[in-house]
C-alpha cells in the first residue's frame, strides 16, 4: 500500500502531494489513498514535484506533519517512541511543543530538524518531504540546540561571520547579515566581546542569532531559557517575539517552563506517550481542562451567600461541591470569572450580603496540566488516532 499525502482530483489523478518511500506492492499494482477516495496505480509510482506554494514564507503552512512516527529496536523489542504525529504550523506562528520527560518530545525534534529519519509518515518543511529532500530541508532550518555550540575565546562576530561563512554566504553578504541580527537580536554593544563573557542570557541571544543567520523561514528553539534567571529569560522572550513580529519567523520551541509557553505561544501541540494528543492555543485549553476562581470575602452568613450563589448556579457555572468555604471567604469555581461577577454580585445583594473584597484567579498551564495528568492516570494508553 502506498500512502499518499496530498489531495486526488474527482477524475483519480494526483493534484498535488507525495507517495511515501516505505510502500509494500500488492499483486503488482498499488493502492493509492486520498482525500477524494482510493485510486489504484500501475506497479511503477513516481514521486511528484514538490508542491505548490513554495516556502510558507507569505502564509499558508510552514511546517505539515502526516503519520509522523518513530521505533526502536533493540534487546529483542521493538519501542515505538513516536506513533502517527500529524500536525500543521502556519507562517509567523510561535508554537511551544510540549510533554513529560519520554513523551517523545526529542524524538520528533530530532526528526524534523534532519536528524533522526522517520520509520513511519514524513512531514513537508518549507515545501521540501524530510525524507526525501533533507539537504533542502535543512536550507530553510535553524536549529538552537539546547547546550548552544559557540566557542569561548571567540568574540561574538566571529562566531556569526563563520556561521555565515557555513551557509555559503560571501564574506560581504556575511557582514551584512550580521550586522541585522546584531541590531534584530540587541547583540551591536557585544559584538566584539569574547563568547567567554556573556551572562547566560547574552550567550542565548548569540545562539539563536546563528541560527538565523542563513534567514530559516522557521527556527526550532530547544529549551530557549533553560538555567536562565528571571530577568534573562523574560529578555529572550521578547526577543523571540520580535523574531515572529518584526521578522516574520516561524518559532516552533520545546519548554518546561509553561509560563513560558503561556507567554509565548499562539499554540500548544502536547505529546503523551507518544502521540500528540492536543492542538490549541493556550486560552483553549485552559477553558477546557481548568476554570476560573472568583474569592469573596463576606459580611454576612456564608450559609445563606451559599444558597444564594447557588440558586444562581446554572447562570454562572458553579457546582455545590466544588465551592469551597472557610469562614467568611468562598472560593467559587466558575467557567467565566468576569461574566459571572454582575450575577455574583446580584445574588448576594438580594439576600442583604456585603462584600468586603472580590479576587478573580485565571487558571494557568500548570492547572491544565495537572489536570491532564490525573487523566492520563486514570485511562489506559491512548491508540494512534485518538484524541
Amino acid at each position: 500500500v502506498v500512502e499518499f499525502v496530498g489531495e486526488v482530483s474527482a477524475r483519480g489523478s494526483v493534484r498535488e502531494g507525495h507517495l511515501q518511500r516505505d510502500a509494500t506492492r500488492s499483486r503488482g499494482r498499488h493502492r493509492l489513498e486520498g482525500g477524494k477516495g482510493t485510486l489504484t496505480l500501475g506497479p511503477r509510482v513516481r514521486y511528484g514535484s514538490r508542491s505548490r506554494g513554495g516556502d510558507g514564507a507569505g502564509g499558508g503552512a510552514v511546517i505539515e506533519a502526516v503519520g509522523l512516527g518513530r521505533s526502536f529496536v533493540g534487546q529483542g523489542r521493538r519501542v515505538d517512541a513516536v506513533r502517527d504525529v500529524t500536525f500543521s504550523v502556519e507562517a509567523g506562528e510561535i508554537v511551544g511543543f510540549l510533554g513529560a520527560n519520554g513523551a517523545g518530545k526529542t524524538t520528533t525534534m530530532r526528526m524534523l530538524t534532519t536528524l533522526l529519519e522517520p520509520t513511519a509518515g514524513d512531514a513537508r518543511i518549507g515545501g521540501w518531504w524530510l525524507r526525501r529532500d533533507a539537504a533542502q530541508v535543512r536550507r530553510r532550518i535553524g536549529y538552537v540546540s539546547q547546550s548552544g555550540g559557540t566557542r569561548g575565546e571567540s568574540r561574538v562576530v566571529e562566531e556569526l561571520l563563520l556561521q555565515a561563512r557555513f551557509q555559503g554566504m560571501s564574506a560581504a553578504a556575511g557582514r551584512v547579515r550580521v550586522h541585522e541580527l546584531c541590531g534584530l537580536l540587541d547583540l551591536a554593544d557585544l559584538s566584539d566581546r569574547p563568547m567567554r563573557s556573556l551572562s547566560g542570557g547574552q550567550r542565548r541571544r548569540v545562539d539563536i542569532a546563528m541560527g538565523l543567520v542563513h534567514r530559516p523561514v522557521v527556527v526550532f528553539l530547544d529549551e530557549p531559557t533553560s538555567a536562565l534567571d528571571p530577568q534573562s529569560r523574560r529578555a529572550v522572550w521578547d526577543q523571540v517575539r520580535r523574531l515572529r513580529d518584526d521578522a516574520g519567523t516561524t518559532v516552533f520551541l520545546t519548554t518546561h517552563y509553561l509560563d513560558e509557553a503561556d507567554a509565548l505561544c499562539d499554540r500548544i501541540l502536547l505529546m503523551e506517550r507518544g502521540l500528540l494528543t492536543e492542538s490549541s492555543t493556550p486560552d483553549e485549553l485552559k477553558r477546557r481542562f481548568a476554570c476560573d476562581t472568583v474569592t469573596l470575602e463576606i459580611h454576612g452568613p456564608p450559609d445563606v451567600a451559599l444558597q444564594a450563589l447557588l440558586a444562581w448556579g446554572e447562570v454562572i457555572g458553579l457546582e455545590a461541591s466544588a465551592v469551597d468555604v472557610r469562614g467568611a471567604t468562598l472560593r467559587l469555581p466558575v467557567r467565566d470569572g468576569a461574566g459571572s461577577l454582575p450575577w455574583i454580585v446580584r445574588a448576594l445583594d438580594a439576600v442583604g450580603v456585603g462584600l468586603a473584597s472580590v479576587q478573580l484567579a485565571r487558571p494557568t498551564l500548570d492547572d491544565v496540566f495537572q489536570v491532564r495528568a490525573a487523566q492520563r492516570e486514570a485511562r489506559p494508553a491512548p491508540v494512534p488516532g485518538q484524541r
